[in-house]
């Protein structure tokens, strides 16, 4: 059994950057998501880890609400990040600078131009599988693999469903992994929509209505 950690989250600025895509990619590299979108065994950790650091960089951390967990090896070294969630408050699109001119020449060379329009497409139904009220929007979560089960993806999830409660929003998310739906569900998500997507997996989209 793995013991608990105690730590609280905090909010991520640009310089947390690098250790955002750090702890993503490790934690997220095996996601369908990922597996469909680097499909090089040898190369999709280094790619997960450039999209991640795209994705914060560009839109979750100056444009969001990344929430991230750090920790210290030891009493004398610096905390490292070890698990963040990528948030969207509902007066914010994240997503928009992630679609700008100024960033599709990162993505372009990244994804590799046979997956980038199945990938534009995938995103665009997301965003049309979204609710049309306010919400809150999580884009993703991970934990460092060496701290799964001590409590830390809990500690950011409720820290973001915290607000949902105090703003009286719901909260909304979407996986293509079973495993990750079971875990939203513990928490008062549920699937509200199934889509099969061909070659990829079947989307889960899952909303929690606030406390």
């Amino acid at each position: 059994m793995s013991p608990t950690v105690t730590a609280a989250a905090r909010r991520a600025t640009i310089e947390d950057v690098p250790g955002v895509a750090r702890v993503l990619s490790r934690a997220l590299a095996d996601d369908p998501l990922l597996r469909w979108l680097f499909p090089d065994d040898a190369q999709r950790m280094a790619r997960t880890r450039r999209f991640f650091a795209l994705a914060a960089g560009f839109g979750y951390i100056p444009a969001g609400d990344t929430r991230v967990v750090s920790l210290a090896e030891g009493a004398f070294e610096d905390p490292v990040i070890r698990a963040a969630a990528l948030w969207a408050p509902a007066s914010s699109n994240p997503e928009g600078p992630l679609v700008s001119p100024r960033a599709w020449p990162h993505w372009a060379p990244l994804i590799g131009r046979e997956r980038l329009g199945a990938f534009v497409r995938l995103c665009a139904e997301w965003r049309m599988a979204a609710p049309q009220e306010p919400h809150l929007y999580l884009a993703g979560l991970g934990v460092d693999p060496a701290l799964e089960g001590t409590g830390l993806a809990k500690e950011l999830l409720e820290s973001g469903l915290a607000r949902s409660d105090d703003e009286g929003l719901p909260a909304f998310t979407q996986t293509l992994s079973p495993e990750s739906a079971d875990f939203y569900e513990r928490f008062g998500f549920r699937v509200v929509q199934q889509v099969e997507q061909p070659g990829i997996g079947t989307s889960r989209f899952l909303m929690r209505t606030p406390a």
